[in-house]
């Protein structure tokens, strides 16, 4: 099964910031994830349900100290952790 990791973290970006009422910047690749529109909660939340949906968390998985700073890094990120 080929999983589509941009649509489902977008997917997941949105829902987060409508149940939190955040106002979500556009997403796109160069968009910093500071300036996204979410905070440190959303973004706790974010993890958990990519972790259910993925099976995954790159961010325990990874002995790399450089962690995404835009959207596009955020989506590398996990598709790389997947491989």
């Amino acid at each position: 099964m080929v999983i589509n990791f941009r649509s489902q973290i977008k997917s997941q970006f949105e829902e987060v910031a409508s149940e939190y009422d955040k106002r979500l910047a556009p997403l796109t690749d160069d968009l910093e994830l500071m300036n996204s529109g979410l905070d440190s909660l959303c973004f706790a939340v974010l993890v958990v349900r990519l972790e259910r949906e993925f099976g995954l968390d790159p961010f325990s998985e990874s002995d790399d100290a450089l962690f995404p700073v835009t959207f596009g890094d955020f989506v590398h990120f996990y598709e790389n952790s997947a491989k």
